[in-house]
């Protein structure tokens, strides 16, 4: 999408692979963060959490994917989250994008994840250049 020309307004979307067990523990490895909580459900117990849950970063790289597959890599200035809630194991996150201005050949874009009932896990946002070249 290289000639993608950004204006206030335009969105995108990008529905994540549902977060199982293996995504969790495939995750862990490739990423080196074992933290109990997002691979052993009876730590979790142990301190009162009712099972395990995706860890953040994950959330924020299905969002680095919506956003690279909605402008070449080299126009991204600028790219930021906050964790807002957990993002459960066994659920399907929501990935959207939405154009909120274009000034000064850069659009600041609006980014969330959410959950099937509408929860969102992860708020964040992204300067992009609105046109190429």
């Amino acid at each position: 999408m290289t000639g993608t020309v950004l204006t206030a307004g335009d969105s995108v979307t990008l529905r994540a692979p549902e977060i199982t067990r293996t995504t969790l523990a495939l995750y862990a490895g490739a990423s080196g963060d074992h933290n109990p909580v997002h691979i052993d459900t009876d730590a979790c117990r142990a301190v009162g959490i009712p099972d395990v849950f995706a860890h953040g970063m994950l959330s924020m790289a299905y969002l680095g994917r919506l956003l690279t597959d909605w402008v070449p890599q080299e126009r991204i200035r600028s790219y930021g989250v906050r964790f807002a809630a957990i993002t459960p194991v066994n659920t399907t996150p929501f990935c959207t994008g939405t154009v909120v201005s274009v000034a000064d050949g850069l659009a600041r874009l609006d980014l969330t994840v959410s959950l099937p009932d509408g929860t969102v896990t992860l708020r964040g946002s992204a300067v992009v250049t609105a046109t190429a070249g």
